[in-house]
């Protein structure tokens, strides 16, 4: 497939020289979610692929991180709602929890997706499209090209798709006794108790399940507010349905220290606090994989490890595209798909509009679930001004589903002045799969005007939804003005 050139003033596009000479088409370092993405929807546009990945396509999303974790969060609420049961009238004991079968549960999730993903991948391609995997580590070895072992893979594009990896503490070693969230997700039984070094999206969600399974557990995080990355109002109804729950928190308190002894580990905190434990789950975040791929060598740009890209997730290098985790950004499957499907289409000349990173949805899977798109409060502010900004907040109280789950939580809708809604932000059992209707009125602009017209159903925690853009819309039903 000859491929047009586009150049201003970052990577350009190959030109069909160079497109005429190579391999494939588009050559992909990382068979995550952003590598097969890139290649699958590549294949469908009729170009040639290879995906060059050293462990198992679906990457860390799929055998280590989104979906292994889901598949023992659901164990978890499956523990509450049994422990939870004579209070609504169920008959029901908790008598503990199996560890080897929740991980014979998690790793059939696992092997079942990643089957159907190797089937997608090895019959993608339609006329003349096609996706060649080879396995190992790769490297780039020229501007557009990778070294895989003894064999030389030349692509008229290099699209760079490795993710990220897990970050340590400063003077912090992982240890029996002291890991990441990769070892975690092995534990074969269920620790006593738990510090959990890092308050955002791992440590909040592992924090929650080592809870279910009847653990004691403390939180530690450096900055002021557990989930940082979310609006203040999340963090403050996630503090205190974690008191309600019994998990211990400490924010604002730095790491000093780790020391493993025996079977207990103790943590030593800035302000002189140490927490006894059986296990330390360090969890502070992940930092990109890209130590070793060449990258310095062939003119792709780097800012400790990231690589930088402009909107169109070209990098410096001509030719060479990052998408997914390796570009700076939050660190979402779904964001890593997105960047694979535009660079596809960007490649093939369909001028894909920018992906812009506070548009995309995001959900944190702890109990109560955290669900999110768009601006937070502080950041409308920051844009817009103070006086251009309303927000309304709606109390699941009043939501006749949340009462039936026995939970609480608010949602919170952000606009401008007689504007669009600029932001959504919700907090309650299982307000994750709420998030679709959230993003859609984010990313079209939508007025609360334009949803207090939309009929939702009753009873359900959607309709949370509609009651806050009618209140908006000055015409509140279930809710306050």
């Amino acid at each position: 497939m000859a491929l047009g050139s586009d150049s201003d003033g970052y990577g350009s596009k190959a030109d069909s020289s160079t497109s005429s000479t190579a391999d494939y088409d588009v050559v992909i370092l990382g068979g995550g979610s952003g590598g097969y993405a890139c290649a699958l929807r590549s294949a469908q546009l009729g170009m040639t692929v290879a995906v060059i990945e050293d462990d198992k396509l679906g990457g860390t999303c799929l055998h280590r991180g989104c979906i292994p974790t889901k598949a023992l969060l659901h164990a978890a609420e499956v523990a509450d709602e049994v422990r939870g049961g004579p209070d609504i009238g169920i008959v029901s004991r908790l008598d503990g929890i199996d560890m080897a079968k929740v991980n014979s549960y998690q790793n059939g999730v696992v092997s079942r997706l990643h089957k159907g993903l190797v089937s997608l991948v090895n019959n993608a391609g339609s006329g003349s499209g096609s996706i060649e995997t080879i396995s190992g580590r790769g490297h780039m070895s020229g501007p557009t090209s990778v070294r895989v072992g003894d064999r030389e893979v030349t692509g008229s594009h290099v699209v760079l798709a490795t993710g990220s990896v897990p970050r340590l503490p400063d003077g912090v070693s992982a240890g029996d006794r002291a890991f990441t969230s990769d070892e975690a997700l092995t534990l074969t039984e269920v620790p006593g108790s738990a510090v959990i070094i890092g308050g955002s999206v791992i440590g909040v969600e592992f924090a929650s399940i080592w809870r279910s399974f009847g653990a004691e557990v403390t939180v530690v995080e450096a900055l002021d507010r557990l989930v940082p990355q979310e609006d203040p109002a999340m963090s403050k109804q996630l503090a205190r349905a974690f008191r309600k729950r019994g998990i211990k928190t400490h924010t604002s308190s730095m790491l000093k220290g780790i020391e493993q002894h025996g079977d207990q580990v103790t943590a030593t905190l800035d302000d002189g606090t140490s927490v006894d434990a059986d296990v330390a789950l360090l969890a502070i975040g992940r930092g990109p994989n890209s130590v070793g791929l060449g990258l310095d060598d062939h003119g792709v740009d780097t800012d400790r490890g990231w690589v930088t890209t402009d909107e169109r997730l070209r990098t410096s290098a001509a030719g060479v595209y990052a998408v997914g985790d390796l570009v700076p950004g939050p660190q979402l499957a779904h964001r890593g798909f997105a960047h694979g499907i535009f660079v596809a289409e960007d490649i093939a000349g369909l001028h894909p509009v920018p992906i812009i990173d506070t548009d995309i949805p995001r959900v944190t899977y702890c109990d109560p679930q955290i669900a999110s798109v768009g601006l937070t409060e502080p950041q409308a502010i920051a844009q817009y001004g103070e006086d251009d900004v309303r927000v309304y907040e709606y109390n699941l109280a009043g939501n006749g589903k949340s009462q039936i789950l026995r939970t609480g939580g608010i949602v919170r809708a952000i606009r401008r002045t007689d504007g669009p809604i600029v932001g959504v932000h919700m907090i309650g059992a299982r307000f994750g799969e709420q998030i679709g209707e959230a993003s859609l009125l984010v990313n079209w602009d939508a007025f609360p005007e334009d949803l207090a017209s939309v009929i939702h159903a009753h009873p359900t925690q959607n309709e949370a939804l509609g009651e806050v853009a009618m209140a908006l819309a000055g015409k509140p039903l279930h809710a306050p003005a």
